[in-house]
């Protein structure tokens, strides 16, 4: 099967899929988005994913022309078509085409996307000898400008700071608030373990309250180990036992130096790894069947 994308209620080849030049999320970046995975056939934290979609759509003033539930299941259909069973899902809700202003009053309806496709943040040798990473000069934009917490498509700030990781020659950023606090980083939040509780920036402080971030204090509780919010610095994160990223791209990322210092040991550290393992095996179980309980892509 070849790679099929959602547009507007049609399903159609990868290389046919289009929206309007006029489209304002194309021209300013208007619009939300997610980023889901499915593993061995099951789409995992759907429901949690579509949430999360809606309600950043809401708070832009878009109003879905779509319930959550069938926005669901059109996320099923066209990763079925596809025939894949690990996937990278990408739905994306823009305020649709309008005219060369920015009133949104001029976008009648919505344009509503899924693509699928495979992703790899990563490659499975950083996961074994850890990642590396920079403190960007870029801030996190502030709570009172534009909230991170709504997932919205002008990643512009983001791509900036990943420029100036993408000329350290590092594989990742980590992004401070204005007041110089831990955010988190240009795609991904973060963690540290110290003194062995696993610690992650407060939600208020202005991040994105990310789905696999919320899976792991959820693991954490479940495996017995202490987890919590806690607002850090980068004291916190160069003195730190162990340290890792999340995200659905990048599941969890050990990282082991930061700004020229190494973390801990310099290698992915026991609380780290037995996390990551606990998440794979989750994933590999769990989440919204693709297929027929045989197995098999439908039509196959």
């Amino acid at each position: 099967m070849s790679l099929v994308t959602y547009v507007n209620g049609r399903f159609v080849p990868k290389e046919e899929a289009t929206v309007s030049v006029y489209d304002h999320g194309f021209l300013y970046g208007d619009g939300v988005f997610e980023g889901i995975r499915a593993y061995n056939g099951r789409i995992f934290k759907l429901e949690a994913h579509v949430d999360r979609l809606f309600e950043s759509a809401h708070t832009i003033g878009i109003a879905v022309p779509m319930t959550r539930e069938e926005m669901a299941q059109a996320i099923v259909e066209t990763v079925r078509r596809t025939g894949l069973r690990d996937a990278y899902i990408r739905p994306v809700i823009s305020r649709g085409p309008g005219d060369l202003g920015i009133d949104p009053r001029k976008c009648p309806r919505p344009s509503v996307v899924i693509i699928v496709d495979a992703i790899q943040l990563y490659p499975e040798e950083a996961y074994r000898t850890g990642l590396r990473l920079i403190t960007t000069s870029t801030r996190q934009r502030p709570v009172d400008v534009l909230n991170p917490r709504i997932k919205t498509c002008n990643y512009l700030n983001n791509i900036m700071a990943r420029i100036e990781v993408n000329l350290a020659g590092v594989d990742e950023g980590l992004m401070l608030t204005s007041q110089g606090y831990v955010a988190e980083c240009t795609a991904d939040n973060i963690f540290i373990v110290a003194q062995g509780r696993v610690l992650t920036p407060p939600a208020h402080l202005g991040i994105l309250r990310g789905i696999t971030r919320q899976t792991v204090l959820d693991l954490c509780e479940r495996l017995g180990i202490p987890a919590g919010e806690q607002i850090l610095t980068l004291h916190d994160m160069y003195t730190a036992d162990e340290c890792f990223l999340t995200g659905t791209g990048a599941e969890l990322g050990p990282v082991v130096l930061l700004d020229g210092r190494t973390i801990g040991t310099g290698t992915p550290g026991p609380v780290t790894l037995r996390i990551l393992g606990a998440f794979r095996e989750l994933a590999a179980r769990g989440g919204t069947p693709i297929y027929e309980a045989s197995g098999a892509p439908a039509g196959a």
